[in-house]
């Protein structure tokens, strides 16, 4: 697993309370094996991208990062931040509040910004949990390519399985026990230099988030030992919705 790294960034009060509370609970849940923790820069503004299969994931994420002295950052709804005691506790985590309203450029500058500042910013590529029937990653969305695209961040990409296992797929029952195994892996920062500073067209963009999804699925093969599909799943393809659960959003007229 790695030589762990010890935390030098400041951390609030949230981070103080919340990790021995929900440390001893991801170590009495799961059996965390991974792979390359060493590639996550210990300091510096990156992007952490990686696929989606269980609402628990920004649980082990953030057990990774931790573990190798990085504080994870994600965007939150703006909403849960109008709750004093919440809104409180995220604020102090250092989490990101969105507006609701043109979320995706809100969340767009504000991860920006949260790089610029030399945090690690953790990104669902896909953007929801995959509805690949299989648990393989489904098409990935734009908004981790812009973002790098727009700072020159590293990016750097995981591959992770079996918190599934844990918490199955818009599931509000997890399965403690016994133990699941998590798998995760990091790989090489994606090389997106040539895509540097060049006009951020459909194309461009289109291209940079194929190699950040092409290194993704690499590493959730290698850490389920499977071969990936040659093609990645489409929920609009499918007829389904690509957000919620799918068994809830079918579009009309869907079979």
């Amino acid at each position: 697993m790695g030589k762990y790294r010890k935390l030098k960034q400041k951390r609030g009060w949230a981070w103080w309370l919340a990790v021995p509370i929900v440390k001893p609970v991801l170590l009495g849940t799961t059996k965390p094996q991974w792979e390359g923790g060493e590639r996550i820069p210990e300091s510096g503004g990156c992007l952490l991208v990686l696929n989606h299969v269980s609402h628990v994931d920004p649980l082990t994420a953030a057990h990774i990062v931790w573990d190798h002295g990085r504080l994870p950052r994600y965007l939150a709804k703006a909403a849960l931040f109008r709750n004093k005691q919440l809104g409180a506790f995220l604020r102090a985590a250092g989490q990101i509040p969105v507006e609701r309203s043109t979320a995706g450029a809100r969340a767009f500058d504000a991860a920006v910004a949260a790089v610029q500042a030399g945090e690690l910013v953790v990104v669902y590529v896909e953007g929801s949990i995959t509805k690949d029937p299989a648990g393989w990653p489904m098409v990935g969305k734009s908004g981790a390519a812009r973002i790098a695209l727009a700072t020159g961040c590293p990016v750097i990409p995981v591959g992770q399985w079996g918190a599934q296992e844990l918490l199955p797929a818009y599931s509000a029952k997890p399965k403690p026990f016994p133990r699941k195994t998590v798998r995760m892996k990091v790989g090489d920062p994606v090389d997106l230099s040539d895509l540097l500073g060049r006009e951020l067209s459909t194309k461009v963009i289109g291209e940079a988030t194929d190699r950040i999804m092409k290194a993704i699925v690499a590493l959730v093969g290698e850490v389920r030992g499977e071969e990936p599909p040659a093609e990645l799943f489409d929920p609009r393809k499918a007829g389904i919705s690509a957000t919620g659960n799918p068994n809830k959003n079918r579009k009309k007229g869907a079979r």
